[in-house]
């Protein structure tokens, strides 16, 4: 039967990929389904370009600060007063860009052609329903994209694993439609710097773009929907990611609704964005509402979410359940409500991040392919896990474990049992002597065990001095065992000997 797997996997994402190849080499005829690219968002669309246009911006952000630090170049006078333009060829950077994305890419093709029992099909899978009755699993139909030749193929499998990801949500407001409105994909095509960028969105996505290119030179403004930037993160880590956006001259409209878009001479001048601005109401006032016009726009990048890709999988022909947004509904185990498929990654909702997509197929790895198979109460599961995450402005925004809010929540909703210790990155000799001296670090505590229940940093290089709690949270160390414990001088992670002051 040529056409038949013991596995099917749709997407070659961060989770897929590993899986195809450890599923083949455990001796599973295994089919990669992949419609795009090999890699998934991660290589091609998300991590790698992006982080590679962030170190660009970076570059750019420190030319421009050169005097700060006594350097300047042949043709100046060293003063710091009037500097001179750094100029940014956009083009360069978009090559640079590309070259990188193809040599992941291309890394990622050569590893899959070498593993036998792998067959790679480019093309888009649908469900058709179940084989042979069901006893041979499920049946999907595969449409190649083989030049311009359509050819479809039938192939079965007992197990089949969905990764088909997410893509940006679009813009939709009256007027988008007449709009070359970017998404996260288009807006790292730009061969020019754009002249006034306006970002709708104000999450992860939006704010990493927001800063690059404002660095680049664009003037750039974010229409955040919610009162806050990243709205799940607790108010004063917010509140010192916006006081770093607004001194690098990022305008931020918060309680902001975009409500229509439209260019100013019929399709040829520049754009302009209606917004609605809610006013936050107080114990005198009721709410007012405010209507603002963003003037002069160049681009605009809609950075409000991300949508599944499930809604062309026929997911209803062998009883699949997703959420009312389309998310693909799974127990902890990672298998959907039809017994034998799976879904890993951004597909199935929850936290969108590449480790946790990596992290789903450990999980599967290990129950599926461990010799013997592990028994009901040694599987592994996603139930509970430690979720941390960086987002790549600078400086950064690391996470781990609970805000101060969803502490309390989960601690019984008393606030008692919650207690927080706060300190300036101005108090961290290593960034005094780097002159990044941005933001804060936040530390949550459970306050009767001393247990450490979070942590946040925005700051210079937040996302590993996140990780330095995050290991700690994990081994279950307390705060106090932070506060003795030895790191090397002046390094960053020195900051936990002194964050701690003010719980003594």
């Amino acid at each position: 039967m040529a056409n038949h797997y013991d596995s099917i996997i749709l997407g070659s994402g961060q989770a897929g990929t590993p899986l195809a190849t450890a599923l083949a080499k455990a001796g599973h005829r295994t089919a990669l389904v992949e419609s795009t690219h090999i890699g998934g968002t991660c290589i091609n669309e998300g991590c790698t370009p992006t982080k590679t246009m962030v170190a660009s911006a970076r570059v750019a952000h420190l030319a421009r600060r050169r005097h700060d630090y006594g350097v300047s170049l042949d043709t100046e006078d060293g003063a710091r007063g009037e500097r001179a333009a750094v100029k940014v060829d956009m083009a360069r950077v978009r090559e640079r860009k590309r070259d990188i994305v193809a040599s992941f890419r291309g890394g990622s093709e050569r590893r899959l052609a070498g593993v036998p029992g792998l067959d790679v099909l480019r093309g888009t899978g649908k469900f058709v329903g179940k084989a042979g009755g069901g006893e041979e699993g499920y049946e999907m139909e595969v449409e190649l994209a083989a030049g311009s030749t359509a050819e479809t193929k039938a192939i079965t499998a007992k197990r089949v694993f969905i990764n088909t990801g997410c893509r940006p949500v679009p813009l939709r407001i009256p007027g988008a439609e007449g709009v070359a409105v970017l998404d996260s994909t288009t807006v790292m095509e730009l061969a020019a710097v754009p002249a006034k960028l306006a970002v709708v969105g104000g999450g992860y996505v939006g704010l990493e773009f927001a800063q690059m290119f404002r660095r680049f030179g664009a003037a750039v403004t974010i229409v955040q929907r919610a009162a806050q930037l990243l709205p799940k993160e607790d108010r004063d880590v917010a509140d010192a990611m916006r006081a770093v956006l607004e001194q690098d001259g990022i305008e931020v409209l918060l309680n902001a609704i975009p409500v229509s878009l439209a260019t100013a001479t019929d399709g040829d001048g520049p754009i302009e964005l209606q917004v609605e601005q809610k006013a936050a109401s107080s114990a005198t006032a009721a709410a007012t509402t405010t209507t603002t016009t963003v003037r002069n726009i160049s681009h605009v990048l809609a950075a409000a979410g991300r949508t599944p890709n499930t809604a062309a999988l026929g997911l209803a022909a062998v009883g699949v359940a997703t959420d009312a947004r389309g998310f693909v509904q799974t127990d902890e185990f990672l298998e959907t409500t039809a017994p034998g498929i799976f879904a890993l990654g951004d597909v199935k909702g929850g936290p969108q991040f590449t480790h946790i997509a990596y992290d789903d197929f450990r999980v599967l790895r290990h129950n599926l392919l461990t010799t013997p198979i592990p028994a009901p109460a040694a599987r592994q599961s996603i139930a509970g896990r430690l979720v941390p995450y960086t987002v790549f402005t600078d400086p950064q925004l690391g996470r781990t474990g609970y805000t101060e809010a969803s502490a309390v929540r989960a601690l019984g909703g008393s606030p008692a049992r919650v207690r927080t210790a706060t300190m300036p990155m101005s108090w961290v000799a290593r960034a005094l002597e780097t002159d990044e001296t941005r933001g804060l670090l936040k530390a949550v505590v459970d306050a009767d065990s001393g247990a450490v229940l979070g942590f946040a940093c925005v700051g210079l290089e937040g996302g590993e001095l996140a990780s330095v709690v995050h290991a700690a949270i994990l081994g279950g160390l307390s705060w106090r065992t932070l506060r003795d414990a030895v790191f090397p001088h002046p390094g960053l992670a020195e900051a936990l000997n002194n964050l701690w002051t003010g719980l003594e």
